[in-house]
């Protein structure tokens, strides 16, 4: 009997171990599952939806709608007379808010773009302001920049508070916000774009077509 019980014993033991095995790899797959489903999930997450969303073609489908209509932050920046700014100054307008800068190429490269979507609407209640976040060292190379490119304005954040005081804060150069005429942010785009074509009149025009 004790023979066969040390014969046994070994046998048990492996058996013990294959079931173990298989019983980690079962939590491992399922994990795994899991994980692969909470990623799938997020990806196929809707977008919060606004009338912006119907309208977005081409590049402005970048837009991204906050979930909730955002009033700008308080914070002010400079004009080329040097006057405090606020964006909350432009209620009534829609307002087509883009942070940038000299070193930024997307920046440089897009500006053009964004010089002809305000001349486009010059005379109308749109208001296209590039804020450059350039330090005092840059203010007059930014200056240069902005006036190569009328009839856009001048205008200077030279403490690059404004980019993080934006909900959420802004997550790179250029970033560009537009607000309704009730004040309210409708939509953002991170990264360059080209402003001057039909696709972003557009969208312009579906806000402009909404009552303040």
């Amino acid at each position: 009997m004790s023979g066969n019980s040390e014969e046994e014993r070994p046998v048990a033991k492996k058996a013990g171990g294959g079931v173990l095995a298989w019983a980690l790899m079962g939590v491992a797959v399922v994990g795994v599952a899991a994980v692969v489903y909470i990623i799938a999930q997020a990806s196929f997450k809707p977008q919060p939806q606004n009338s912006i969303s119907k309208v977005a073609q081409g590049e402005m489908r970048k837009l991204v709608a906050p979930a909730e209509p955002t009033p700008p932050p308080p914070n002010a920046f400079v004009d080329a007379g040097g006057r405090l700014v606020r964006v909350a100054d432009f209620k009534g307008k829609v307002v087509v808010l883009n942070v940038w800068a000299t070193w930024c190429a997307p920046c440089v490269t897009e500006m053009p773009t964004l010089a002809k979507l305000a001349a486009h609407y010059a005379g109308k209640p749109v208001v296209v302001a590039p804020v450059s976040v350039d330090t005092a060292a840059d203010t007059d190379k930014a200056r240069a920049f902005i006036a190569s490119h009328p009839p856009l304005a001048y205008y200077g954040d030279r403490e690059m508070k404004l980019p993080f005081a934006l909900k959420p804060a802004a997550v790179g150069m250029p970033t560009t916000v537009i607000y309704g005429r009730d004040g309210l942010e409708k939509a953002r785009l991170s990264g360059g774009a080209d402003w001057s074509g039909p696709d972003a009149r557009a969208v312009i025009d579906q806000l402009l077509a909404e009552a303040p």
